[in-house]
């Protein structure tokens, strides 16, 4: 049997303004769209089912195009320090939290940010020891490309003073030369190889935490990678499993898979876009460099406000160019974590030398801090940029201090992106940001922090921004022969939202809230009940 749906715009997102008065499905995909009474009178004996949106407008379904999804759900389940104001919010967070816990439970926070303090330096491992002297504290920053640790976890993971600093990672020392207790990049390995592995009942309660409130977001799927962090590949893809497959949470999951577990993957018997319509692999993760508030982002000329550093790069350019030869091997296409200009080239390098002869594309995620001669070479090829609009309120203004002036005008430089042809898509980084897609639509289009414009020539139309999230997410995963428009054919995913974002005020977009999420045809989220 058949559902109509009815009753307010509905943007089909083929083109700019393009509507269509009601759509018909069936068995999860779209069967017909036009006229709500030549669809009644076409399938009068089929339609058992019709919702009336009531003036709301519908939306192709939503999708988050780089988030991690257990890690979203680990920060709606355990400490979160990410609205912590100061350092002193922090320390009343932390120990609060560890009078909950069991002995011998490491403490584990996510989200603290010193750049939203009066004193933007660092948290220091001799302040967690005297809040939690008890237990091994890990506080990861916001970017999640830095952490925080007392002595404890320093002790257990047998760091000292002759530890050997892996390639692509820092650890921090103060004024008196001494670990301050802040790892950056592959350095928070050296921790995380002794933290004890999350249970599969754990994964299992953050994932479906996550996915819940992503449905109350409007969004129908992600593109997400976690495969290389809770243990092995086979664990964390059983709970990918039991979740949506068994459980019958109805989600779209395109996992990319990080090289650490490629080996693994093949060994499974996967391939690129094996699975099925719910959970698929996509391309293999790799990164480049790390994050600008850490200093870490590789940048080709130093930091501005740290003369002495440059950045990280996780791989050598040689390396990374092995990498992706890697990649090739398992006629894989390639997902790299770019954020610096300098990191940036060396992927555009790695790309150029090993080019994709197989299925899918590449992607280059973030793409945050460019120049004019990589995006000319971008440009030439048939990749995607992953694009994460948000982190603009988030950066702006203490990242003009990191990169300077002179840089600004290729960074978060979406518009010219788009208009020199290059394919994009929409995400969060969830955990790192929030995952509402309207906070990031409301970015790329006002591109507004703290009160002030930054950058306005760079700002996108309503269109291209939402377009980031439907049609670039579905191009970059390679289904936009079935995603990421309303037209026949394609899957009964659907966002309904409590206005219609082409005609109210611009600078009313991060008010939007969505009212009903449908995937594969039937509701998953509603507001209300009287859209029946």
């Amino acid at each position: 049997m058949a559902t109509l749906m009815y009753g307010g715009p509905i943007y089909t997102m083929k083109e700019e303004g393009h509507q269509v008065e009601a759509v018909l499905t069936k068995d999860g995909k779209i069967i017909k769209i036009g006229s709500k009474a030549e669809l009644e009178a076409a399938y009068y004996g089929e339609i058992d089912k019709k919702i009336d949106l009531q003036g709301c407008t519908m939306l192709p379904g939503i999708v988050d195009s780089h988030i991690h999804l257990i890690g979203h759900g680990e920060r709606l389940i355990r400490l979160d320090l990410s609205s912590c104001k100061n350092r002193q919010e922090v320390f009343e967070a932390v120990k609060a939290y560890s009078l909950g816990l069991k002995d011998g439970d490491w403490l584990i926070g996510e989200g603290w940010n010193e750049n939203l303090w009066d004193e933007p330096t660092p948290l220091h491992k001799a302040e967690l020891d005297k809040i939690v002297p008890d237990r091994p504290v890990v506080l990861k920053r916001i970017c999640r490309h830095a952490i925080v640790v007392n002595s404890m976890a320093l002790e257990a993971a047998g760091i000292n003073e002759k530890t050997k600093i892996p390639a692509g990672g820092v650890i921090s020392t103060d004024v008196d030369g001494r670990f301050s207790g802040v790892l950056k990049d592959s350095a928070q390995d050296l921790i995380y190889s002794v933290v004890p592995e999350a249970s599969e009942d754990y994964l299992l309660r953050a994932i479906k935490a996550s996915i819940h409130d992503l449905y109350r977001l409007g969004i129908t799927g992600v593109h997400t990678e976690d495969l290389n962090y809770y243990g092995n590949f086979e664990k964390t893809l059983r709970v990918f499993i039991r979740a949506i497959e068994n459980d019958g949470l109805k989600f779209r999951a395109h996992l990319l898979v990080h090289h650490g577990v490629i080996e693994d993957f093949e060994n499974g018997g996967f391939s690129f876009h094996s699975g099925n319509e719910w959970i698929e692999f996509g391309a293999m993760k790799i990164f480049s460099d790390g994050a600008l508030g850490g200093r870490t982002a590789l940048l080709s000329e130093p930091y501005d406000d740290e003369p002495s550093t440059n950045g990280v790069a996780i791989f050598t350019r040689d390396e990374l160019s092995k990498l992706v030869g890697e990649a090739r091997k398992h006629n894989m296409p390639v997902a790299i974590h770019a954020i610096g200009d300098l990191g940036f080239e060396y992927c555009l390098d790695a790309i150029e030398a090993h080019p994709l002869k197989g299925p899918g594309r590449d992607r280059l995620i973030h793409a945050q801090i460019l120049r004019e001669d990589l995006i000319e070479r971008a440009a030439k090829l048939p990749l995607v940029l992953d694009l994460q609009p948000v982190f603009l309120q988030s950066d702006f203004p203490w990242v003009i201090d990191r990169i300077g002036t002179s840089r600004l005008e290729h960074a978060y430089a979406w518009k010219t992106l788009i208009d020199r042809g290059i394919a994009c898509s929409g995400g969060s980084d969830a955990p790192i940001e929030y995952p509402d897609p309207f906070k990031g639509i409301d970015a790329a289009v006002n591109r507004v922090a703290n009160g002030k414009v930054y950058g306005a020539g760079q700002a996108l139309t309503v269109y291209e921004a939402l377009s980031l999230y439907t049609k670039g997410s579905a191009y970059a995963a390679s289904h936009e022969n079935d995603r990421g428009e309303i037209r026949e054919g394609n899957i009964a995913d659907f966002t309904v939202i409590d206005r219609d974002l082409f005609t109210i005020p611009k600078e009313t977009v991060a008010e939007t809230k969505a009212v009903m999420t449908i995937i594969g045809g039937e509701v998953v989220f509603e507001s209300s009940s009287n859209f029946f």
